[in-house]
């Protein structure tokens, strides 16, 4: 059996407002991307495991991915993705980094 892991969310997500700006779409879509998430805030999850996740199919779940990465709070984004790199130096799949301004941590 393999250990849990939790992902740790600040109360001031909610108090700051920040879950009402995103709203329930966006937010859900935070939370599982979230919960591929590592010590550095780096998440892989591919867009069908977060459609399914969801319970959408992986075209609308790339639509809320999409909304989540242009989505700014105070103009600074709270998710960005990255291209990771192979073994040989060439861009790999894409992944996800939350940023600290969500409230998201993981331990």
């Amino acid at each position: 059996m393999s250990a849990d892991i939790y992902v740790r969310l600040s109360v001031n997500a909610a108090k700051s407002g920040l879950i009402a700006e995103m709203g329930a779409d966006l937010w859900a879509t935070l939370t599982v991307i979230a919960s591929f998430m590592d010590g550095d805030g780096r998440c892989y999850p591919t867009q069908a495991s977060v459609g399914r996740l969801l319970g959408v199919n992986r075209q609308t779940a790339n639509k809320y991915v999409q909304r989540l990465l242009a989505f700014r709070r105070d103009g600074a984004p709270i998710i960005v993705a990255e291209r990771a790199r192979d073994n040989n130096g060439r861009f790999d799949r894409l992944h996800y980094r939350i940023l600290p301004s969500t409230g998201y941590s993981i331990f």
